[in-house]
């Protein structure tokens, strides 16, 4: 099993999207959180390589795993000990937004 870390920001775009969908539907939120977790668990047992994100970052290692009820993606990479979830990036966001991160996943990789 890896070890997987969720970065702060990861983890509460994770919360805020969770009340967001709870506050349209009764249930939808624990659906979203229930999704996130399943993703990371995979990731822990890895089950799932993820695929590239597109262009440079992609090249960097960075990778995502598309959510199948929700538009969202877990971005995540891997360092030399663990996985790290960078963010849980909504489709229609401005696309690379929490790019910045990735130094934060390298700097606890080493």
């Amino acid at each position: 099993m890896r070890s997987v870390r969720v970065l702060e920001a990861a983890a509460t775009e994770a919360t805020e999207a969770a009340g967001w969908y709870e506050a349209r539907r009764k249930g939808l939120g624990a659906g979203l959180r229930s999704e996130f977790k399943l993703a990371l668990d995979r990731l822990r047992e890895g089950m799932l390589s993820g695929r590239p994100w597109p262009g440079p970052l992609g090249e960097r290692g960075v990778k995502r795993l598309l959510m199948n009820r929700f538009p969202f993606s877990v971005v995540f990479v891997v360092t030399s000990d663990s996985v790290v979830v960078l963010a849980l990036a909504h489709h229609r966001k401005k696309p690379d937004y929490w790019s910045g991160r990735i130094a934060d996943a390298e700097a606890e990789g080493e």
